[in-house]
């Protein structure tokens, strides 16, 4: 929605550039625009912008991506900013509490927050669970759940509303089904291809194949990774 609104009221106003302060890159290869890392890397949201495609990386700047996060502080203070040693912000800017399931209550009244069964991964039931909107895959805290050895959250069945636990062995896997992809390159691309991903913002990078057909496919890492 940011970006759609964005480059909306760009054209309204007659505009060729939207500016925004992520830090990313936009560079021109070969006639077309790729999205690039930031050169701090440290601070890089290329991950969170998956979804610009050509026409809008055509039209959009990205001025912090070519500095750090010290430099761009620097530039504020120079130029009398009064933010510029505000500190770096830990949470989503409109949760700014951190509590995010009361978040979504309020917008979402009663969603994700019936109580249900904590179960481990041969269907035996554990406990009682708050509700799902409380858990996250790979979750290990607050679940209040005495067990031999630590449990984590393995998966979530929201149909049955269930929370299914297992012991940290458990959570590795290779395979991941991905959806909504996006390529920037209005190419033709082959149905499966050598890459690189992560899957969340702070996970390292890891090798592996994509094999794809339309939005959406299968990424198989060389090696297992946890809480996929």
């Amino acid at each position: 929605m940011k970006f759609g609104k964005l480059f909306e009221r760009a054209a309204v106003l007659g505009c060729d550039k939207v500016v925004t302060g992520h830090y990313a890159r936009v560079e021109e290869c070969d006639g077309e625009m790729v999205l690039l890392k930031a050169l701090d890397k440290t601070k890089d949201q290329s991950y969170v912008l998956y979804m610009l495609k050509q026409e809008q990386l055509r039209h959009i700047l990205f001025p912090a991506g070519d500095h750090d996060k010290q430099t761009i502080r620097k530039i504020a203070e120079e130029n009398g900013f009064l933010n510029a040693g505000k500190p770096d912000s830990q949470d989503i800017c409109f949760v700014p509490d951190g509590d995010y399931a009361r978040c979504i209550e309020g917008y979402a009244p009663g969603q994700g927050f019936t109580p249900g069964n904590f179960t481990d991964i041969n269907g035996r039931v554990l406990g009682t669970h708050k509700g799902i909107i409380h858990y996250t895959v790979g979750q290990r805290r607050g679940l209040g759940i005495s067990a031999e050895a630590p449990l984590y959250v393995h998966h979530i069945d929201v149909a049955r509303n269930e929370v299914v636990l297992s012991y940290n062995s458990a959570l590795f896997s290779r395979r991941v089904a991905v959806e909504d992809l996006v390529f920037t390159t209005d190419r033709d691309m082959p149905d499966h291809i050598r890459c690189s991903a992560r899957i969340r913002y702070h996970h390292a990078e890891q090798p592996g194949v994509l094999e794809f057909g339309g939005s959406s496919g299968v990424f198989t890492f060389d090696e297992p990774q946890r809480a996929v």
